[in-house]
């Protein structure tokens, strides 16, 4: 650790460690000195000298030094306000009005000086004040080298308007050096100088470290390594210097650990439906026709819009339409009701109230308020003044000529209740997309040995005895993995799951069911039909004996591999031959 020094800055006496930078020690008693060319994550460089003091060494004469990169040393004492310090600042400042162009960083260290009066810009367009921050960063933390000067001035009369040179090869887009720049000189912008697309509004945020999610178990930050300059170039670990706990570790690996446990509850939710597919909507090619999460983002209070509901030229809408049963209830994609699309479709319009003056229209098959609360507030987005019009929305196009005026877009649809077809002027449109499966969920079932249906979700042992339970003694089902249902449904089936897994692992051991299929190993040809056609990996092959085995505690009395076994070694306990043909003469006598 760096020993303790005493100097004097003003006239007062600081103690700091011995070789930092002067310019740290000056801020830490509220002083402002301007340093425009500093970056807190670079080693200094007296670029600008606009940070310029006077020091006065022992057995030395006075002098001027640049603060944020002369160290300090025993004994020596500090004047920022002398008429030298003053006057070289002002110096400094003058020469780099005089070849960049008016910009608001120069103007504020001006009137932080009190010389805005006295300094006058060139006439030059170029904003750039030559600190070398861009180029620094790109070279020294990123590791790109994308960045350079020009040689020569900048020829503004042959279009020529910044003196950086972009390498467009080695340049990765990260931003870095916008970030730094001073004055804005350099910076990142959306094509077409577009605010906001509401396309780009990811549910997670666009760092390169970030939570999973605010819930996350355990609650911290990780690397998205696809993402990271680092782990791109080698660069950078500016994360490492600022964490004061010393936690990042660029060298860790994804581990893949196994773990023997008594019980596995299956909770891996859903995935939204992309309707892009569904062009008569034009998601994805129209303007302002987004999904319900896009929405839902937009609403967080965090997202990029801080919770305005905006179009992406970034005003407001007049008017938004939000179409239900996108995906769902659809002979086309899926047959089954989401289930929770009603409701927060009618959370949007209350929100869009709350937020907006526009006008509110809900199309949709049926309303489905089926739990408790949910129809009385049904009946109060109807109170608000929410428009809703019962009919499924056969497509959405840009509004014709003449109809502009009313909304950008056009809302095709009959109205069922009127028996009329209607075309819906409007600014916005929220499509309320189904939930489905995950695209993995089968792969997942097979290392559970647990089944999904036609739709994908996992199948329970029984819809009404055994919801939570699966074929599969030890492995239960929680929330949408199993069909669609909203939070409450969501929370009371996860209860279920959790109290009968540990009811399982408080018992200790399993009563086995007294049906199953068992081997006769006399007559086991070895031939092992049976164990690729077991649908639980009930049966093994041992291959000392050359003959196959059923353990008791994973079969099911499914019967498959009876059927199948070639040899008849195969017989099910409960069910021989022998006792299905009484129970037949049981039956005719």
């Amino acid at each position: 650790m760096s020993r303790k020094i005493q100097i004097k800055i003003d006239g007062k006496p600081v103690e700091v460690e011995e070789g930092s930078y002067l310019l740290a020690a000056i801020e830490s008693l509220g002083i402002e000195i301007p340093a425009p060319c500093r970056y807190p994550f670079l080693p200094p460089r007296p670029v600008c000298k606009v940070c310029s003091v006077e020091v006065a060494l022992k057995g030395t004469g006075p002098k001027i030094v640049e603060s944020c990169s002369f160290e300090c040393v025993e004994g020596m004492e500090v004047s920022t306000e002398s008429e030298p310090a003053r006057e070289a600042r002002k110096k400094a400042l003058r020469n780099m009005v005089a070849r960049c162009a008016e910009n608001d960083l120069l103007k504020d260290i001006a009137v932080q000086m009190d010389v805005a009066s006295e300094i006058k810009f060139g006439k030059e367009l170029c904003t750039c004040i030559y600190c070398k921050l861009c180029i620094r960063v790109c070279d020294e933390l990123v590791g790109a080298g994308a960045l350079s000067f020009k040689k020569g001035k900048v020829k503004e009369e042959e279009g020529e308007s910044t003196p950086i040179v972009l390498d467009p090869e080695k340049c990765i887009m990260c931003g870095a050096c916008a970030h730094v720049c001073p004055t804005d000189h350099l910076r990142l912008e959306e094509e077409h100088d577009r605010s906001m697309v509401h396309k780009d509004m990811e549910l997670g945020p666009n760092s390169a470290i970030s939570l999973s999610f605010r819930q996350a178990v355990p609650n911290v930050p990780r690397i998205h390594a696809e993402d990271c300059i680092h782990f791109k170039l080698g660069g950078c670990k500016v994360c490492s210097e600022v964490c004061p706990k010393d936690c990042i570790h660029y060298d860790e690996k994804d581990i893949i650990e196994e773990i023997e446990v008594g019980t596995i509850i299956t909770a891996t939710g859903f995935q939204d439906f992309d309707p892009t597919p569904m062009k008569q909507y034009g998601y994805g090619k129209l303007p302002n026709v987004i999904s319900a999460l896009e929405f839902e983002k937009m609403n967080n209070a965090a997202s990029p819009t801080n919770g305005k509901i905006v179009m992406e030229d970034g005003t407001e809408p007049r008017s938004i339409a939000i179409l239900h049963c996108i995906g769902s209830r659809d002979e086309h994609y899926h047959t089954y009701c989401s289930r929770v699309c009603c409701m927060y479709a009618a959370k949007f319009a209350h929100l869009v109230k709350e937020k907006t003056t526009a006008e509110v229209y809900q199309c949709y098959i049926d309303m489905r308020c089926f739990g408790k609360g949910y129809e009385e507030f049904y009946k109060r987005i109807l109170d608000e003044g929410v428009n809703v019009i019962r009919g499924k929305a056969a497509e959405v196009i840009p509004a014709r000529y003449g109809r502009n005026e009313e909304g950008k877009l056009l809302v095709c649809l009959e109205d069922t209740l009127i028996g009329k077809f209607r075309e819906v002027p409007v600014d916005m449109v929220v499509l309320c997309t189904a939930l489905e499966s995950h695209d993995k969920a089968s792969e997942f079932g097979r290392k559970l040995n647990i089944s999904t249906g036609a739709d994908g979700w996992f199948i329970e042992a029984h819809p009404k005895l055994g919801p939570v339970s699966t074929t599969t003694d030890g492995v239960f089902l929680a929330g949408v993995c199993q069909s669609p249902k909203d939070i409450p449904d969501t929370v009371a089936q996860s209860g279920a799951a959790a109290a009968q897994a540990m009811k399982l692992m408080n018992v200790g051991e399993v009563q086995m069911d007294g049906a199953y299929a068992e081997i006769h190993q006399e007559f086991c040809s070895g031939c092992k039909i049976c164990n690729g056609l077991c649908p639980y990996n009930a049966i093994t092959f041992e291959e000392d004996k050359k003959v196959s085995y059923v353990n008791p505690a994973l079969c099911k009395a499914c019967g498959t591999c009876v059927a199948a076994c070639p040899s008849g070694a195969i017989e099910a306990r409960h069910f021989t031959d022998d006792q299905i043909y009484a129970q037949i003469e049981g039956i005719l006598s």
